[in-house]
This record gives C-alpha cells, structure tokens and sequence, in this order.
C-alpha cells in the first residue's frame, strides 16, 4: 500500500505472499516482460546533448560576463549543470546507458573524473556498497558515523563534545551539505592516493585535470576575490543540490529485521523513499525520485522508472509489502526528525 508515513516494519504473514525467495523473481520477471530493463539510446543521447549544451552556456557565460560580481548570479547555473553530470555518471555507474560495461565505464569516469571531478571508481565502490545494504549501520556507507549519525548506537558510542554537536544535528544538516562537494573530492582523492594502481593514477590526472582546468578558467576571468566567491557560491550549491537529492532516498527509514535484510525485495522496498512529483521532479532529482524501484533494478535506464513505478506499486500492495511514497518536503521533515531524535536519543546524555 502507499503510505506517506514512515512505516512500521513487521514480517510479512507466510500465507499472505508467495515464499519470500519467489518474491522477487516474479517481480522481476513482470518488469522485463514488460520491456523495462532494455537500454534507452535515444533517451541518453538526448540527456547527455542537453547536459553539453548547458556546460558550454555556462562556460560561454562565464567568458561574456567577465570581471563582474553579476558572476554570483551565474554560480547556481554552474551548480545545477556540475549536478546534472554527476547524475548522468550515476547512470552510467549502474550501466544504464550503454548494453557495454566497458563504455559504461569510460563515460562514468569521463563524467565523473573530468566533468566533476570526483573519482568514479571510488564511487562505485561505496555506491555498490550501499545498494547492497541500504541503511545498514554496520554495511551502508552512506550511513556510517561522522558529521552525522544515523543511530542511536552512533551517538551513544561518540565523545562528549560530539554529542552535545549531534544533538544540534537536524539544525546544521543542510548547511552541512554545503561542503559535500569538497567532503567527496577529498575522498576521493584519498582513495586514488591510498592503492597507486595505473588505473588510479590515470583517475588522479584526470580529477587535476578538471581542478585545474576549472581553477584555470575561472582565475583568468575574473579578479582573486570575485573568483573565490564564486568558486565557494558553486561549490556549495553543487554540494547542497547533490545533498538534497540524495537525502530523500533513505534517511528516516527504518532498521530492519534479520529475516527482512536476507530477502533482497524487502531489504530494498523496505529501505527506501520515493519523492511524488512529475516530470519537473524527475529531471530535478535525476530520477533518484524513483528510489524504490531503482534500488529492486539498478540498471534500469532513468525514463523506465515511472512506468516500472505502477508495476512495483501494484506488486508491493499485493505481497503487503509497504510502499513508502512522499512530497519532497514531507521526505526532508522525515529526514530531519529522524537526525533529531538520534541526537537526543537516551545514553546520550542530554
């Protein structure tokens, strides 16, 4: 059933469904009957021209503006395509582009390495980590302790001074995504640097190659100080437009059981959070709108999503499996209530 509520979770009745291990089989099995695991060239090829055309504005933009402080004006346009192309290196890393795996690979780290200048194979690999065990708090790295926590074990477990941060937590979330641009360059960076394989060094050189080419740019348009306002107005909106696309899918949801994480239809379902919107929301978020049924089919080509939406839906109310479906504002106040009652959750001494 759809809900807009955080659901509770509880085991589904045996007799209610088929045996949990058909489950998905039979899902899956209507899905691509339905043609919706096939590639979409034309949809990407469109996705990928639009995604050019805006990079060369923005840059064309930047040139004719010049030595101006109008160039403020212009660093969310920056953050919006900066954003678009790492959308684009998502589907790529799930192989939803091309049938190949190897020119998948070669426009993810094109996308990612050169457009962005985030590693690809290091996302891949925390990325695949997630998907595999979504909000997981020992296996999903997305939800490991840090700036934030996700559990009350996490904040439990921290150090005073922490505690009394993570107690504030839900306050400073999205200025905290400001610097998610930089937290996942440094990352990344981090990665190549820890395993200097070829295939590392050659992700290393084109990651310096964006900074420099984009530090380049920028310094020779406009003065020291009008360039590191707009370096910073960019790079923080490109790290809160990518925060806030994120932060719907996952956050607020709840743990599961033992016998749910071993059913990989549940593990998904159950993990996940779709945002309701239309065709806007869908190219806002990247298609991320569709977290449930992107998670059951990872490689499933972004515009098949709403149509495997009715599909997945209808299967989930069926099986009694609750769908949890929302507004976008309605996914951030479950987000931020969740990181609240965390941060004073008891044993930590507020």
């Amino acid at each position: 059933m759809q809900s807009t509520q955080a659901p509770t979770v509880t085991p589904v009745a045996r007799s209610a469904a088929p045996p949990r291990g058909s489950d998905y089989a039979e899902l899956s099995r209507q899905v691509k009957d339905a043609g919706l695991l096939e590639r979409r060239p034309g949809s990407y090829a469109r996705r990928l021209s639009a995604a050019a055309a805006m990079g060369v504005v923005a840059v064309a933009a930047l040139l004719l503006i010049g030595d101006s402080w109008w160039q403020l004006a212009l660093a969310p346009y920056w953050a919006v395509v900066s954003t678009q192309l790492g959308f684009l290196g998502h589907d790529a890393g799930h192989r939803q582009i091309y049938t190949s795996r190897r020119a998948n690979h070669i426009l993810g780290v094109l996308l990612a390495n050169l457009g962005v200048g985030f590693s690809y194979r290091w996302w891949v690999d925390k990325h695949n980590r997630h998907h595999a065990h979504p909000n997981h708090e020992d296996k999903d790295p997305d939800v490991g302790a840090g700036a934030l926590v996700f559990f009350a074990g996490q904040a439990q477990a921290s150090g005073r001074v922490a505690r009394l941060f993570y107690r504030y937590q839900a306050w400073g979330f999205f200025p905290l995504l400001m610097l998610e641009a930089l937290n996942l360059r440094v990352a990344s960076v981090r990665y190549l640097l820890a395993d200097r394989t070829r295939a590392h060094l050659r992700e290393l050189l084109l990651v310096s190659m964006h900074l420099t080419g984009y530090l380049a740019l920028v310094f020779l348009v406009l003065p020291p100080g009008k360039a590191l306002a707009f370096i910073a107005v960019h790079q923080a909106l490109f790290g809160l437009y990518l925060g806030c696309s994120f932060a719907p899918n996952h956050k607020g949801m709840p743990e599961l059981t033992a016998a749910q994480e071993a059913d990989f239809l549940r593990r998904q379902v159950l993990t996940s959070r779709n945002v309701r919107g239309h065709w806007l929301t869908d190219n806002v978020l990247g298609g991320l709108n569709y977290q449930i049924e992107h998670h059951l089919f990872p490689s499933m080509p972004r515009a098949n999503l709403p149509k495997a939406q009715h599909i997945v839906r209808r299967f989930c109310a069926t099986h009694r499996v609750s769908y949890m479906e929302t507004s976008l504002i309605a996914s951030y106040a479950q987000g931020l209530r969740h990181l609240d009652a965390v941060g004073r959750s008891p044993g930590t001494g507020q």
